[in-house]
């Protein structure tokens, strides 16, 4: 009996030396030490906004555009690729109002059979 007794005691004195406090020391890849303003950066890191619908317009001059619904939970806003052309990000000033950017705006909603873009009418 005095053995299943002194087994358990022995570990719990063992592992009693553990330091089990929260002293983490995290480092660069230089092998430095993480300081304060760096931890606060990388924790302060905005994603950038998450794709809720993505699809592709033909417009009525038989061009193309690419339009990425997008939303960061607070503001919504679009990017739009023109075919053969760079991407253009869109914002809305106001719920169920048009995206806009400088010289261009974009009229509709993700899940939208067709759209307006720049004045014309365009659809999926």
């Amino acid at each position: 009996m005095t053995r299943t007794f002194i087994a358990p005691l022995i570990a719990a004195v063992a592992l009693s030396g553990c330091d089990t406090g929260s002293n983490t020391v995290v480092l660069n890849p230089d092998g430095t030490e993480v300081n304060e303003a760096q931890e606060q950066a990388v924790n302060n890191v905005q994603l950038p906004p998450s794709i809720v619908d993505s699809d592709k317009f033909r417009c009525k001059d038989n061009s193309v555009v690419s339009i990425d619904w997008l939303s960061d939970g607070t503001s919504n806003s679009a990017r739009v690729t023109p075919e053969g052309g760079t991407a253009i990000t869109l914002t809305q000033t106001e719920a169920g109002g048009p995206f806009t950017a400088e010289g261009v705006s974009l009229t509709g909603e993700a899940k939208a059979e067709s759209v307006t873009y720049n004045g014309q009418s365009c659809s999926s």
